[in-house]
């Protein structure tokens, strides 16, 4: 792959500020990806990356501390033939407490001496690896510095959650608006630089094959399903404050319904992408309170056993509050109101301490007509389906009809899979590593606009304040290594119809 991929053109000159830079996601995500483009050759011929953070460390330790995590989470382990000693001379560290404005002119001071070093004023990023509380403040400290004008330079990279509500969301955009320019802000989910999630795009848009049936007269209803079978871990707190609607489907759940269920851009700009996702968002059916319980179903797991492990319950984990009532499962059947999608059902789930970690999309046609064959030939009959798996296997399967060897009239479901690892080898980028370059290169197309961020908030807000208003009665209401409480499973029932997981040799 690498020697593939050595006559590209490289990003302008960057400078990297990473908040939170001796925190988790720079040691197991940030750093590991700007490695990785690097070592691909996609980085810079000049660029600098500065760690910023409370806890003291010289650079040498901070150097360390990054090779530490690439060491146990980046897909390139170690020091690959030299390339970490050439890479770790761009980084550097600098203590700064954050609350203190007077302490951001080292930040502008930096920048300089990177000008004079590089003989020209570089991309100036600001990453925001920090908990979402301290984001406003960041931001509003670094507002003055002279950089934050420089629309064309400099950006500012913020993860989610974006905001807690609507209201937190719209206030949060505010704020970063008086001081940056939309063009300059990057709101970060990681879900979309996925591969596959790339590739749905290409496979709706690129083959004639599918885009003329993608649509109501078609298509019977639509599945997404982000599992996990992890528990909340050491992130108590955040998930207190978050739960399973908050932390997956207001933001990575409905990204992936609107890269299903858009319409043809007429380009690949940036803004036109994101237009069609906002319509779709704006499309979406708003559940009243009424129906809320119809339409929207919670879930909370009970300590029990996991693959052979005895496991807590959620209530049990670290920084919960005993009677916590926030949910770790959430199911919600969406309808998308204009003419494609019309009364086509959008089924999603996502919880933890499911019995196994995959995120699929699955498109369910409607059934073909079976009248010209016998009736022996249609009992194993049944609907043609398209898989998109995201993870743990990033693969797309078709199912169709097919004759069984023999004399006799019989038909088989069967699969045709297209498999990345086979078809492209194993060393596919990371997600972080598309849109770190996407970010350098001044590209937002896969990053979430204002608009975006408060359309989805909207989606999901009739559900959140049902849920806040009228505490479940049943937590917990489902063990370890289920697919989620029975309700999810009714949910769905009820419309004659039933949860899809991908077969239990699908991962082999």
């Amino acid at each position: 792959m690498v020697k593939l991929m050595q006559n590209h053109k490289r990003p302008p000159a960057s400078l990297f500020f990473i908040f939170g830079g001796s925190g988790d996601l720079n040691q197991r995500k940030l750093s590991p990806a700007l490695y990785n483009l690097f070592i691909d050759g996609w980085m810079p011929e000049k660029f600098g990356i500065v760690g910023i953070g409370r806890t003291k460390y010289s650079d040498e330790e901070f150097r360390k501390h990054l090779l530490d995590g690439i060491g146990k989470f980046s897909r390139r382990k170690g020091e690959q033939n030299g390339k970490w000693q050439e890479f770790s001379k761009h980084v550097s560290y600098l203590q700064l407490d954050v609350e203190k404005e007077e302490e951001y002119q080292h930040i502008a001071e930096i920048v300089k001496q990177k000008e004079a070093e590089f003989g020209e004023h570089p991309n100036v990023i600001f990453y925001m690896a920090v908990a979402p509380q301290l984001v406003p403040s960041i931001a509003t400290k670094l507002g003055p510095l002279n950089i934050c004008a420089d629309t064309k330079c400099t950006r500012i990279v913020v993860e989610k959650p974006f905001g807690q509500d609507l209201q937190s969301a719209h206030e949060l955009n505010q704020l970063l608006s008086t001081m940056f320019d939309e063009e300059q802000i990057y709101r970060i989910d990681h879900y979309l630089g996925k591969e596959t999630v790339q590739n749905i795009l290409a496979l709706r848009f690129a083959n004639a094959l599918f885009e003329p049936i993608w649509n109501r007269n078609y298509i019977d209803h639509i599945q997404i399903t982000a599992s996990e079978t992890d528990g909340v871990g050491s992130r108590g707190d955040y998930y207190e404050r978050s739960g399973a609607l908050r932390d997956m489907v207001q933001n990575h759940i409905l990204q992936l319904m609107c890269m299903i269920a858009m319409e043809a851009p007429v380009s690949f700009d940036a803004n036109e992408i994101r237009n069609k996702k906002v319509d779709v968002l704006h499309a979406i059916r708003k559940v009243s309170k009424e129906d809320v319980h119809r339409y929207a179903v919670r879930g909370q797991y009970s300590e029990g056993w996991m693959k052979g492990s005895q496991v807590p319950g959620y209530r049990q984990e670290k920084k919960v509050e005993p009677e916590s009532n926030v949910e770790t499962f959430a199911a919600v059947k969406f309808y998308i109101d204009n003419w494609r999608w019309q009364d086509v059902p959008f089924y999603v789930r996502t919880g933890k301490r499911l019995h196994e970690k995959s995120t699929i999309i699955t498109v369910q046609f409607k059934p073909a007509p079976s009248y010209a064959f016998p009736p022996e030939a249609a009992q194993t009959w049944r609907p043609n389906r398209l898989t998109i798996s995201i993870q743990p296997e990033m693969d797309i399967r078709l199912r169709f009809q097919a004759k069984r060897p023999g004399q006799s009239m019989t038909l088989n479901p069967v699969d045709m899979i297209f498999n990345y690892k086979d078809a492209y080898g194993d060393d596919d980028p990371e997600a972080y590593e598309t849109l770190l370059l996407d970010v350098m290169e001044g590209n937002p197309t896969l990053f979430m606009r204002s608009d975006q961020v408060e359309a989805a908030w909207k989606v999901i807000t009739p559900i959140l304040e049902v849920w806040n208003a009228r505490p479940p009665v049943d937590f917990p209401n489902y063990a370890p290594d289920s697919w989620g409480p029975e309700d999810a499973e009714a949910l769905i029932a009820r419309d004659g119809k039933n949860w899809i997981t991908l077969p239990a040799n699908a991962h082999e």
